[in-house]
């Protein structure tokens, strides 16, 4: 009996730290009785935080593991049917497409992304006017691509960085401190490509999920939905611009890292030699990939299939014309997405619960208790705050459903129904960067395999964005009180 507990002390979650064992042992037992004891309410509200913490707990342990004991636990108690956990799954079956197909088909283009943002790289000196740069390139293409799409290439390209420079770094025994100044280098340079992201996504139809899922309620065009929400999209936009200038100008906290002198040279010499050593069958490959991120964008920005089906296109093409036709050249580019494709499905098992046990009906219903622009704030701030609680795509499709019932109710006009639509759409966009909980890219940046390598926690990633989440929040919310 003793060998059997002492080989579960040892393996229970690996290396993870006593408390954080002893902490979901905890949760597991607390649960049952909150749900038993008071309310299924209660402990569906329990599960959710719960789950919040092992996302804080990424770098510890991955939170596929304990967020689904979690998971299981809930169905197992009652808080949720596997039903309802299918139904969620189906429900985001574009999600999980573009996760598997789109983030394996980046790993075939990565090679020419990495040498034109090297190429940038090395052209603009000032990490002020760089950081601005990748920024504004960054929520440029996100107007047309998917965010996650743009993250999984932000994440290539820094994981590059890192291997070029880690190669000469481990070997040297007094560069420590540079390596922590590159780290931060790389953590700040990621953060603004992923508030980038979201800058973009704001802007057009197929920007971001709930974007098409509310246009397309609304019945907007790809012109029709910019029109009504870039008296909003765009003030943020420019707010969030000076903001990433000033915090690096200024060297605001967390952001006074600059790029070791050692890291350029050791990353111009890689380029350059990449350069010298070009051969036609590079250059082979660099037209290639360069023509398929040209259809890539097209396809997108017409929306011509759902985005995993692009990536499948992508990655057969590719792999087709550049020889890679044994199982074996394919597997590795799923190594990435994989993980994080089971741990989004746990994540849509916790929304089940939140759908279940309707956590979040009782502040839909008291939002629309307000009348005037005062109902635009508390329906912005609202879905705001839930969204870097939960899923901003889950939270928006519950507050415009509940938008629509109340329209079809005749408690307003269409004129105000538009105006609700983007409200909603607004704020669960813009104050959702807040954690990594509230959109997809956030997270999967979180729980990547670079993160751990440049030091980027839950809290560190919260701490970098709140000047953002600050700036574009309260921008969003006065540009909907006097523009709107």
């Amino acid at each position: 009996m003793k060998s059997i507990l002492h080989l579960l002390k040892v393996n229970f979650m690996g290396q993870s730290p006593a408390w954080y064992k002893i902490t979901i042992i905890v949760f597991l037992i607390v649960n049952p009785l909150l749900y038993y004891c008071i309310s299924p309410f209660v402990a569906g509200w329990a599960v959710l935080l719960e789950f919040i913490f092992t996302l804080t707990c990424a770098l510890k342990c991955y939170p596929l593991q304990p967020g689904g004991l979690l998971a299981i636990e809930a169905l197992f108690i009652g808080l949720m049917d596997t039903k309802t956990v299918y139904n969620e799954v189906v429900a985001n079956i574009p999600t999980l497409l573009l996760l598997i197909f789109m983030v394996a088909g980046i790993y075939f283009i990565k090679d020419v992304f990495f040498i034109a943002i090297t190429k940038l790289f090395l052209s603009i000196r000032k990490k002020y006017f760089l950081s601005l740069a990748f920024c504004i390139i960054c929520a440029s293409l996100a107007a047309f691509l998917d965010a996650l799409t743009l993250v999984a290439i932000a994440i290539a390209v820094s994981f590059n960085f890192y291997a070029i420079y880690h190669r000469v770094a481990t070997n040297s025994n007094d560069g420590e401190e540079e390596f922590e100044e590159f780290r931060g280098f790389l953590r700040n340079l990621i953060i603004h490509g992923a508030v980038g992201t979201t800058i973009g996504g704001t802007m057009t139809l197929v920007g971001e999920p709930q974007n098409i899922m509310i246009g397309t309620k609304m019945g907007w065009s790809f012109t029709d939905f910019f029109a009504h929400n870039s008296i909003i999209s765009i003030p943020v936009a420019i707010a969030a611009f000076i903001l990433c200038f000033s915090l690096e100008f200024f060297k605001f906290p967390g952001f006074k890292y600059q790029m070791p002198e050692r890291a350029r040279e050791l990353i111009t010499k890689d380029y350059r030699k990449k350069i010298k050593e070009m051969t036609k069958q590079n250059v082979y490959l660099y037209v290639l990939q360069s023509i398929v991120f040209v259809m890539l964008v097209i396809a997108l920005g017409f929306h011509v299939a759902e985005v995993g089906l692009i990536g499948i296109a992508v990655i057969v093409i590719v792999s087709t014309f550049t020889g890679l036709t044994k199982e074996h050249d394919l597997a590795v580019a799923f190594s990435n997405a994989m993980p994080f494709s089971m741990l989004i499905i746990v994540f849509f098992a916790i929304l089940g619960v939140v759908h279940t046990q309707h956590l979040v009906a009782p502040l839909a219903r008291w939002v629309f208790t307000f009348s005037g622009k005062a109902q635009f704030i508390a329906l912005y701030f609202t879905n705001g705050i839930l969204s870097f609680v939960s899923d901003s795509v889950f939270i928006a499709s519950i507050f415009i459903s509940e938008v629509d019932t109340a329209y079809a109710a005749g408690a307003f006009g269409q004129e105000w129904y538009e105006k609700l639509a983007v409200v909603v759409n607004m704020g669960t966009n813009i104050p959702s960067i807040a954690t990594p909980n509230g959109q997809a890219a956030f997270l999967f940046l979180l729980t990547s395999s670079l993160s751990p390598l440049i030091k980027l926690s839950y809290f560190r990633m919260f701490k970098l964005t709140l000047p953002y989440t600050i700036v574009m929040t309260i921008t969003g919310a006065l540009a909907i009180y006097f523009f709107l």
